[in-house]
């Protein structure tokens, strides 16, 4: 489990590679894609230093792992203290309602997003995974995809619902539909919520997912 200790260099290292810029010990993914980026090590300045070469001069980035501290010469705001939950023993299953959401559908991605701000998303970000929607009356209304994988497990994210549809049970519905998925290549799925998130860590707890760790999300700018 310990690729999970560090798990966007893990996937820019790893399954993901071919979405990735990488310069010695740093790495991030195209940024039309997502605003991730990672260092093999952060705790080594060395590696802080290659991250630089990679973006330009006053652009941000996010990264995140346990324990992560930015060090002097880069701006940091927007530290979001979050757990990390593993679903070992969770297994989902599949949601004939549940649709793959393309980049045709980015316009309506794009501004559920923007209503319910389940965290960073670009409007390429479709294509690091299978993203997988619920539609009411034609408009799209719930979402949940995979964003990160690694040697092993792939990451839930995006899980959001438009408030007019809360409390129907569809943010379950595409958690299971995408951790079906998931289990069907034989990975494991993982998530990530903010430690305010209450409701959300709530929910992945009542499904049998299990905190494994802190994580600090840090907005680090060059």
């Amino acid at each position: 489990m310990e690729n999970l200790d560090n798990p966007v260099w893990a996937a820019l290292s790893g399954p993901q590679k071919n979405l990735s810029l990488r310069y010695a010990r740093s790495a991030r993914f195209d940024p039309a894609i997502s605003a991730f980026a990672a260092l093999e090590d952060p705790s080594d300045p060395l590696a802080w230093a290659d991250l630089r070469s990679l973006l330009d001069e006053g652009e941000t980035v996010i990264l995140a792992a346990p324990g992560l501290v930015v060090p002097d010469g880069f701006g940091a705001e927007g530290l979001t203290p979050g757990l990390q939950l593993v679903g070992a023993g969770y297994h989902g299953a599949p949601a004939a309602e549940a649709e793959v959401l393309t980049g045709d559908d980015v316009a309506e991605v794009m501004d559920l997003v923007g209503r319910t701000r389940p965290g960073p998303f670009r409007e390429r970000t479709v294509e690091l995974g299978t993203y997988l929607g619920i539609r009411r009356g034609g408009k799209l209304v719930a979402m949940a995809g995979q964003r990160m994988r690694l040697p092993g497990y792939t990451e839930i994210s995006a899980v959001c619902t438009d408030p007019e549809f809360r409390g129907a049970g569809l943010a379950t519905r595409l958690i299971a539909a995408v951790t079906d998925e998931i289990r069907s290549r034989g990975d494991i799925p993982f998530l990530h919520a903010a430690n305010t998130n209450t409701t959300a860590i709530r929910l992945y707890e009542n499904l049998g997912f299990t905190v494994r760790t802190e994580v600090n999300f840090v907005a680090v700018t060059s």
